[in-house]
């Protein structure tokens, strides 16, 4: 009797410790973060406005990603208005053909793409797989 009260009592107080352990959608996320750092890609957790008119509303909180960028090139971002609509704050289409090459390419959960004078940043959901990953390097070193 004794050592099934202990065996109680031991299993109540390592409960708790089950609920510190990540779940399978944070390790996913985890994985896709240290893969993304392997690529050479940064990554942050940023706060982020975003405009009224998206049809989906992102995140509030949403992970960016970026790299560095040459120096001397223009500055621009576009939203995805719907899969494969890309939009300035105008909400006027994207129409430079070389740009728009990169950004079809790119996943639906990518909110934002970004390119200032110092660095090129996607804004991304993260519910894809390493091959989302993939196209989202290849697309930000070709827009670098």
């Amino acid at each position: 009797m004794t050592f099934w009260i202990v065996l109680l009592l031991l299993l109540a107080v390592l409960s708790p410790l089950v609920w510190l352990l990540p779940s399978k959608r944070l390790r996913g996320r985890m994985e896709l973060r240290l893969e993304a750092r392997r690529m050479g890609l940064a990554m942050q957790l940023s706060r982020q406005e975003w405009p009224h008119w998206l049809k989906e509303e992102p995140p509030g909180s949403c992970a960016q990603y970026h790299r560095a960028r040459l120096r001397g090139r223009d500055s621009w971002c576009y939203w995805q208005d719907g899969p494969g609509a890309w939009v300035n704050q105008w909400r006027e289409p994207c129409v430079d053909a070389r740009l728009l090459a990169h950004l079809a390419g790119l996943p639906a959960d990518v909110y934002k793409v970004e390119a200032s004078a110092q660095m090129i940043a996607l804004w991304w959901g993260e519910r894809g797989t390493v091959e989302n990953l993939q196209q989202i390097a290849e697309a930000l070193k070709a827009l670098a």
